[in-house]
């Protein structure tokens, strides 16, 4: 086939996809609508309280104020600090605007044909605290106020199992492997995985392929992120950036007295990792960056909604594509998914495992299944797409601040995030070493290589002893 037909098949393809993806979240659209009034009523009937969303529009900051009588917003070191009878401290620059602007496919094709920004037509003017926030904060602090009850967690919509409610909700689940013979550290390695996934990412590949001369000098440490495996997942949380950190802080490095350490982060890990090797520059001795999600965004646009059309572009091929843009596009129907898929994991997990003849570790499985729809949806939107900008000023304190080895590993066939992510962290920042491995895609990455990935971090830490 020459080259002619092949590029006029390809543009034939992509029309096809453009399409057909047009029509289904057309009709995904229609459907949110519909799942948005069936969870209220179910929430009413299961909790005894409307429950909110964040399919309305968001209200300027002094009506919402004026409306609870509770809500202040003032200017603090340069930042806009929500308080609510002065117990509950929200920044504002932690919450993405892709939570509760995420105009329809038909909004965004009117705004194109008008040459208008969707984001942008749907965007309040000046400060916006949206209703759902205020209700959660309402919720965080309703025990004590008579009216408004605090969330149920877990809530109806979400697993019961102890695995998902662990007993300890002020920390999270952290998996530690001490050196042998009870000798004193030298270091630590703290490892984050990413986003629907748990500490057995890490746990079940990397270390135990870690050499045993190795272990005898570092503690290694495996989180579960704030609402995923076996941490807590409170129903009135934002999971904002601040949030995940302070907890890895509470759980890591202040109960095990950590002092110098090394981090390796998968995925969204990736932003977590950068935001902690910022706020510890003199402790942190290597940064290991696997499949980071950074994109540098054009100055005409904005960040936010910018990584969400990146990260999730409404297209029904490739199939990760399509489930990207399910999972960060419709609040409703992704909360139906993680009720199928989340709230009945033991049954999949155990049909998985009968299926396979237990012959198949199931610890992605476990990881992927072991969260809710809350933590999901806030995390995606206020880490992901609301890292954009963040990302540019940590790195620039990691180029300009700190001495720390940066090394980056990308699939060379990862479809989710392309390589061009890791491309973009060199540019940010030039010592980082970029590692491209072919015929490795986002997952397989690190699963599949571990042995090869283990000797590359130990030759990474052994560098900056």
């Amino acid at each position: 086939m020459g080259a002619a037909a092949r590029s006029a098949l390809a543009s034939a393809g992509r029309a096809a996809n453009e399409a057909v993806s047009l029509v289904v979240f057309v009709l995904l659209d229609a459907l949110e609508v519909l799942l948005c009034v069936v969870y209220k009523v179910a929430d009413y009937v299961a909790e005894g309280a409307w429950r909110p969303c964040y399919c309305s529009r968001s209200a300027p900051a002094a009506a919402a104020a004026g409306a609870t009588g509770k809500i202040v917003v003032s200017e603090r070191g340069g930042s806009k600090v929500v308080s609510m009878l002065s117990a509950t401290k929200l920044h504002l620059e932690d919450i993405s605007d892709t939570l509760y602007a995420r105009p329809s496919v038909l909004a965004c094709a009117s705004a194109a044909a008008s040459g208008h920004s969707g984001a942008s037509a749907r965007r309040p003017a000046g400060v916006a605290v949206h209703s759902a926030i205020v209700q959660m904060l309402r919720g965080k602090i309703g025990a004590g106020d008579g009216k408004h009850r605090p969330y149920p967690s877990p809530r109806w919509s979400d697993c019961h199992c102890a695995n998902c409610n662990p007993a300890d909700t002020g920390r999270l689940f952290v998996h530690v492997e001490a050196p042998e013979g009870g000798g004193a550290p030298e270091e630590d390695v703290l490892f984050i995985h990413g986003f629907i996934s748990s500490s057995g990412f890490w746990t079940e590949t990397v270390p135990p392929h870690v050499s045993p001369s190795a272990r005898s000098r570092r503690r290694l440490f495996a989180v579960d992120l704030l609402g995923f495996g076996r941490s807590p997942k409170p129903a009135d949380s934002l999971y904002t950036l601040r949030e995940h950190v302070e907890m890895i802080e509470r759980s890591v490095i202040e109960r095990h007295g950590v002092r110098s350490f090394h981090i390796v982060a998968h995925s969204l890990g990736s932003i977590l990792a950068l935001a902690l090797a910022v706020k510890y520059p003199a402790a942190v001795r290597s940064l290991t960056l696997v499949a980071p999600p950074y994109f540098s965004v054009p100055r005409c646009d904005a960040g936010t909604q910018y990584v969400l059309r990146t990260v999730a572009p409404r297209r029904v091929w490739p199939p990760i594509a399509f489930g990207a843009s399910v999972a960060c596009w419709y609040e409703h129907l992704s909360r139906t998914v993680s009720i199928v898929l989340c709230k009945h994991h033991r049954l999949w997990e155990l049909a998985f495992r009968v299926s396979t003849l237990y012959r198949v570790r199931t610890y992605l499985m476990d990881g992927f299944f072991c969260h809710t729809h809350i933590a999901s949806w806030h995390t995606l939107h206020n880490i992901i797409c609301g890292s954009a900008g963040k990302i540019d000023k940590c790195l620039e304190v990691v180029r300009d601040q700190l001495t720390c080895d940066v090394t980056v590993y990308h699939g060379g066939d990862d479809e989710l995030l392309p390589v061009q992510c890791s491309h973009a962290v060199k540019a940010k920042v030039p010592r980082a070493q970029v590692r491209v491995i072919d015929g490795k895609d986002h997952v397989t990455i690190v699963v599949g290589r571990q042995k090869d990935l283990a000797r590359e971090l130990e030759e990474i830490w052994d560098r900056r002893r």
